[in-house]
């Protein structure tokens, strides 16, 4: 962009907000890059909260920016690779924020949009823990609550690149294209592996002053020490916003500054926020996991360990652990009951396998065999026991809960279980549990060795605590430190959670055989449609019911999915809590859902009363979890159904005034023929009444009054309306006209051939179905 050096700041940014209105993306990102390149600092300065704003949208979400959320490489590969190389961690946008960081130039920053709780904790005039906010408060010239942040330029930009997810999220979205193949997701991926590295140290900032260097901003205060697990400084958790501790310059701090930035953010829970989490779990897994071995010479450890490898020993328990702990729990308590919980999951069972993250690689085998998890895992199950304990309860209350018939819940069930079962996990987590329960004999008194969390302040660059070789005391700390310390502990392996577990898999059970019945109903139904049946009136026409099944939704290769999956989930949970197959196969069969006499479903449990069947609270769990259904059907008046599309409404009406005119004037006289006992009248109930309402009526809490009524015989014409029915009946005339046959004579013939149908359905219905007065 050829702009004079001469111009003064504000004709620059006029002139790019111009550009930016007039100019295709890629011409605009090409003229950015030549400003940024060109211009000094004192100028860029000026333009750089509109240009972070113009590319991450504004604070209060009205200014949608470049929209990276819906930055897709497959729909816009050329806009999608620009936006990634402007933005890229060695790109010119962040040569601009390195060159304004050496002016040590301030933006703010409005405390309102900060996430809840630090907005809270300021608002009550309350330094946050967090180090990040230290130093950076500013009070408003009326006084009163500080309102805005004073950030550098690395720290403004991260803030609006983090808070764009949550500011944006009602911009329009391509909901058929996966959040993760957007631009800021790989942004994130592109950040988190820049500055958090797993191989080396963060690559320094290039510096625009030949020789000079790019400042870390205002180190941590050495006051406020990076502590170990569980081990905190009370006199830090309040402290004071008008008593920002002074620092002193920290020359190691600056290596990992912006490491600790880029990881102090929160995010609301939606679904491509606990993706973008889940990539930040497993990348942090992977970044603690590239941890070089300690030196077997304490000496050498303090002499040799570098700031980025200390900040590696402790990432996990400082930032994530109580966080994500507080987000799984909230999100497995408020998640609904549908598919989309599998994101929370995976990011779930992402952190309890941090092995599948270190660098070292499995050893290949002739025949795939599960991963024993090693014994050096053994620290971090027990430091984050309720991870896997509480979570995992969290998760069976859940699984109660839901729809085990779907192929998609059956796969949670089925993932959970078999994390879990990993060889030696469940040894080590009941060891954990073991740790906690043990008494505090050879512990000192409680109130000398105060439970809390770990702290979020200061740097962990100065003094480093001594070691704590007590593992039930590291575990105790690690619960108490999460759930206070009048928390009452549910055991994993008691007998309350096996109770779940039982419970889980007789709905497992009952599952495989509602899915085998689904499939079974599905299998008869088609094997019905034959092409004959273009020949007959079918007695679904006539009442209505639903001719579908679950299967047109589910799929039979779904079907297949689910048996396997609650098949092999089954077969886990034995596997972790030490189930008797064979034992549990026989409750299954006890206490699941039997087969009625004609092997299909039961209904749901109902107890009989004056108006009909009437559930109870065990048949009510049964319809919301699948297990059992009453049969949907239409159970009024036939006549009176809406017309449907394979129906001529001409038609429709006709027959049915004709209908109508008939059972009026004859009504009596078919009254007294049903009620015969002979051939005669059990042929006229075949006709006038509908053989199948009886038993059919066994099956629905219809009420009785309305079942008696629609049970007194009549004549319906309305299967005459049907396409079906008149294409059938002009292919028999056209058929018989080949063989000289008159209309009157193929009326007759059809006449008599369905007399003598009728004649031995009677005699069939009436020998195996008594009719039911």
């Amino acid at each position: 962009m050829a702009v004079p050096h001469l111009q003064q700041p504000s004709f620059l940014l006029a002139s790019l907000k111009a550009d930016c209105m007039n100019k295709p993306f890629a011409q605009r990102c090409h003229d950015l890059e030549i400003v940024i390149e060109d211009f000094p600092a004192k100028e860029l300065h000026a333009i750089f909260p509109w240009l972070v704003e113009n590319i991450f949208g504004s604070l209060d979400g009205i200014i949608i920016g470049w929209n990276l959320r819906c930055l897709h490489g497959r729909a816009n590969p050329t806009e999608y690779a620009i936006a990634l190389d402007f933005l890229d961690p060695s790109g010119p946008m962040m040569k601009l924020v390195y060159k304004l960081q050496a002016e040590e130039y301030r933006y703010e920053f409005p405390v309102s949009y900060l996430p809840g709780p630090v907005k809270a904790s300021m608002q009550e005039r309350v330094l946050p823990e967090c180090s990040l906010y230290h130093n950076k408060v500013q009070f408003p010239p009326s006084g009163g609550v500080g309102s805005n942040l004073a950030l550098n330029p690395f720290e403004y930009y991260m803030f609006y690149f983090a808070i764009s997810l949550i500011t944006q999220r009602n911009s329009p979205t391509t909901h058929h294209v996966s959040p993760s193949n957007s631009a800021y997701f790989s942004l994130v991926d592109t950040y988190l592996k820049w500055f958090l590295p797993t191989e080396g140290s963060v690559l320094p900032p290039p510096s625009s002053n030949p020789g000079g260097g790019i400042p870390s901003p205002a180190p941590r205060s050495p006051a406020v020490p990076f502590t170990s697990y569980g081990i905190h400084h009370t006199s830090l958790l309040k402290r004071h916003i008008a008593h920002q501790p002074s620092v002193n310059a920290d020359p190691a701090s600056q290596e990992i500054w912006r490491s600790e930035t880029v990881l102090k953010e929160s995010f609301k829970p939606t679904e491509e926020h606990v993706l973008v989490i889940r990539l930040l779990v497993k990348h942090l897994h992977a970044f603690a996991n590239s941890l070089k071995p300690e030196p077997l010479s304490p000496s050498a450890h303090s002499h040799t360990a570098s700031p980025l490898e200390e900040f590696k020993r402790v990432v996990i328990p400082r930032f994530v652990q109580q966080k994500l702990y507080i987000f799984l729990q909230h999100c497995f308590g408020h998640w609904p009951l549908d598919a989309s919980f599998r994101a929370v999951l995976e990011m779930w069972l992402s952190y309890v396998q941090p092995w599948r993250y270190a660098p070292e690689k499995p050893l290949q085998s002739a025949e795939p065999q599960p991963r024993s998890v090693s014994e050096k895992w053994a620290p971090f199950i027990q430091e984050n026991l309720l991870m896997y304990t509480k979570l995992f309860v969290g998760f069976l209350n859940r699984a109660l809960r839901t729809d085990l018939v779907s192929a998609k819940n059956a796969l949670m069930v089925f993932r959970v279980a078999k994390v879990f079962a990993q060889p030696n996990l469940a040894e080590m987590i009941q060891k954990g549990e073991q740790l906690f329960l043990e008494p505090e004999l050879v512990i000192p008194h409680r109130q000398h060795r105060i439970f809390m969390t770990p702290t979020l302040g200061g740097s962990f660059l100065s003094s480093w605590p001594p070691a704590i070789t007590d593992a039930s005391f590291k575990v105790k700390s690690h619960v108490y430190c999460l759930e206070g310390q009048e928390f009452q502990y549910k055991q994993m392996f008691g007998p309350e959670v096996r109770n779940l577990v039982l419970r889980l898999a007789q709905l497992i059970g009952q599952a495989q055989q509602t899915a085998k019945s689904i499939s079974d109903h599905s299998a008869e139904t088609m094997a019905s449609q034959s092409f004959l049946s273009w020949f007959r009136f079918s007695p679904s026409d006539m009442n209505g019911s639903y001719t579908g099944n679950d299967l047109d939704e589910i799929g039979q290769d779904s079907i297949k999915k689910t048996d396997e999956y609650l098949e092999k989930a089954q077969e886990y949970l034995c596997q972790i809590f030490r189930l008797n197959e064979a034992q549990l196969t026989q409750m299954i069969m006890n206490c699941g859902a039997a087969q009625d006499e004609n092997g299909k479903k039961q209904l749901p449990d109902c107890i009989e009363s004056e108006d009909g069947l009437i559930l109870t609270p065990l048949g009510r769990y049964q319809i919301i979890n699948g297990l059992r259904r009453f049969e949907i059907e239409y159970q009024g008046d036939t006549d009176l159904q809406p017309i449907r599309s394979y129906e001529n409404a001409t038609l429709v009406r006709l027959l049915f005034q004709l209908s109508s005119a008939i059972n009026q004037r004859f009504a009596d006289q078919m009254e007294i023929l049903c009620s015969r006992e002979d051939f005669i009248g059990r042929l006229c109930r075949y006709h006038l009444t509908n053989p199948f309402l009886a038993e059919k009526g066994r099956h629905s809490p219809a009420l009785k009054q309305r079942s008696g009524r629609s049970r007194r015989p009549r004549i319906s014409l309305r299967f005459l309306a049907s396409y079906r029915t008149l294409l059938s009946l002009f292919m028999i005339y056209f058929i018989a006209s080949w063989f000289c046959i008159g209309p009157l004579a193929c009326t007759f013939i059809i006449l008599l051939g369905y007399l003598l149908y009728a004649i031995v359905m009677t005699f069939f219905t009436e020998r195996w179905k008594p009719h039911q007065h």
